[in-house]
């Protein structure tokens, strides 16, 4: 790819590739939770074998979370804390 994103813009009249570094720039310019659904859409993008299988074991990882939280299994953090430190 040669340093490029394939991805091409219309820019002045005419067509270039934005450079791994631009797209990396523009994208921590983005708030967090956008680039957070970035970072997923990409990740999502990738196909492999072992998708669907990581795919389950992931699911079940959260539910096995959840239901330790609803147990009470760990410490919780306010969702108010959580989004102050991500938002500095």
């Amino acid at each position: 790819m040669l340093d490029c994103v394939r991805n091409y813009v219309e820019q002045k009249g005419t067509m270039r590739m934005h450079t791994k570094k631009e797209v990396l720039a523009e994208a921590l310019n983005l708030p967090p939770i956008e680039r957070a659904e970035l970072i997923e859409e990409l990740l999502t993008s990738f196909e492999f074998p072992d998708r669907r299988r990581l795919d389950r074991l992931w699911a079940e990882e959260a539910d096995d979370r959840i239901k330790a939280f609803k147990q009470g299994e760990f410490e919780t953090i306010p969702m108010e804390k959580v989004f102050a430190k991500i938002n500095r």
